[in-house]
């Protein structure tokens, strides 16, 4: 990972079963972004429905339906599978939502502010 590195939070601050929202600011560049925790894996895309392009979540981090398995806009409805982001049910059905890299160093979450940009 090269370019602009942020500290979204530490990685033990997002439990397995859960998703959090982050927002990152730099200057006139800001982007949300959802974490989500399944299965010992931490997955995280751009908090924007490819629908309407808006936030999934109506209230801050109910991003997930009841067992966890999936990422739901709360505006339509929209479901997307946490492993890859893909929309399965919902008006946005074969889109995706944008996958953010991120990685762990020495237990935080870091991510490329300049890969967001594109």
């Amino acid at each position: 990972m090269s370019g602009l590195r942020h500290v979204l939070c530490r990685r033990d601050e997002i439990p397995d079963g859960s998703a959090r929202g982050f927002e990152i600011v730099r200057g006139a560049f800001r982007r949300d972004v959802v974490l989500v925790a399944r299965h010992g894996a931490l997955k995280a895309y751009v908090n924007s429905c490819p629908h309407l392009h808006m936030s999934l979540e109506t209230f801050p981090d109910k991003f997930l339906n009841a067992d966890g398995s999936l990422l739901v806009c709360s505006m339509h409805g929209a479901r997307f599978r946490v492993d890859d982001g893909h929309c399965i049910s919902g008006p946005c059905v074969g889109k995706a939502l944008a996958r953010v890299d991120i990685e762990i160093v020495d237990g935080d979450v870091v991510l490329d502010v300049l890969g967001l940009r594109t």
